[in-house]
């Protein structure tokens, strides 16, 4: 079994840290001047939440959650991508971010009753750029 690198996992995990906070960055402030919807995927888990245990989130509990799924899974993912496939970091990042991205939009937004990759619209087409810059 090979040894874990414990200093490339906190790097990682602090870059996740970092790309989820571009990512707010980004759905926020630049999301609406080039694409015109404003990113808000805590809505995405408050609805998901809500599905799933009938428990209505407040948006800031359902951002906190969001942000640490954004740092620590992203980084987790991107840690383990690139353990698997032993090109850099950044191609692990950039299939994590397709991942999560397709995830999001293209399981997540169905089960709480949004179309399919939400008909590919500016929402979708944000989204992705948002998934794929964190890296």
């Amino acid at each position: 079994m090979p040894e874990l690198n414990l200093d490339a996992l906190k790097k990682v995990g602090l870059a996740g840290v970092i790309g989820e906070v571009a990512f707010e960055v980004y759905a926020w402030m630049i999301s609406p001047v080039i694409f015109g919807p404003t990113l808000e995927p805590a809505n995405l888990v408050k609805a998901i939440v809500a599905k799933l245990t009938g428990i209505m989130l407040p948006y800031g509990a359902a951002f906190v959650l969001h942000f640490l799924i954004g740092s620590v899974l992203f980084a987790g993912m991107v840690f383990a991508i690139q353990g698997i496939i032993k090109k850099g970091y950044v191609l692990a990042g950039l299939i994590s971010g397709l991942i999560l991205w397709f995830v999001a939009q293209g399981m997540l937004a169905p089960f709480i009753g949004r179309p399919f990759m939400m008909n590919f619209n500016a929402y979708t087409q944000s989204s992705f750029v948002a998934h794929t810059s964190m890296m």
